[in-house]
Parts: structure tokens; C-alpha cells; sequence
């Protein structure tokens, strides 16, 4: 798997990151997304995209499950925050 440095920051990403979107949590049995994740981990794949609302957190936890125990400095980890509930800026006139 070849890699790329991520701008300045000095981290480097793998050229292919594993998104769980529809698959963790829902569509995909839990063995065979830890499976799913081993798979990627053994073909190089160190990037790894997720978020609070896929699956209504499940996706979260589910890949939160299948790298545990992976050495954290082997991995990057990317997840989004969905915008929470109440006023928006909109709602305070601000937008």
C-alpha cells in the first residue's frame, strides 16, 4: 500500500482509508466487519473514516471494536461530529 504525506502536517496517510458509512452497525454483521477491518489492516490500509451518525453510532463502535488491540500509532483515525441538536447559527440569526 503506497502512502502520502498529508500537506504539512507531517502524517502520513494510506492512498486508500476504509469508510464505514453504510456498512458498520447496519447493513454488515459484526463479524463480518471486524473481519472486513483485519482484511484492510492486512493489505495496509492505515486510514480509517467514520462519524457519530453512521448507524446511529454503531458504525463508531464497531470499528472502535475491530482495532482494538491494534497498536494506535499504526492507524489513522478520522471521524466527523454531526451538528447537534438545538439552534443552529440560523437559528440565532447569524446565517
Amino acid at each position: 500500500m503506497e502512502h502520502r504525506r498529508l500537506g504539512r502536517s507531517g502524517l502520513s496517510v494510506s492512498e486508500i482509508s476504509y469508510g464505514n458509512w453504510i456498512t458498520h452497525g447496519d447493513q454488515v454483521e459484526r463479524e463480518q466487519a471486524l473481519a472486513c477491518v483485519q482484511a484492510a489492516l492486512d493489505e495496509g490500509i492505515t486510514t480509517f473514516d467514520t462519524a457519530d451518525v453512521y448507524a446511529g453510532t454503531r458504525a463508531e463502535a464497531v470499528l472502535g471494536e475491530a482495532l482494538d488491540g491494534v497498536r494506535r500509532e499504526s492507524y489513522e483515525l478520522f471521524t466527523k461530529v454531526f451538528w447537534p441538536t438545538g439552534p443552529g447559527p440560523n437559528d440565532r440569526g447569524l446565517g
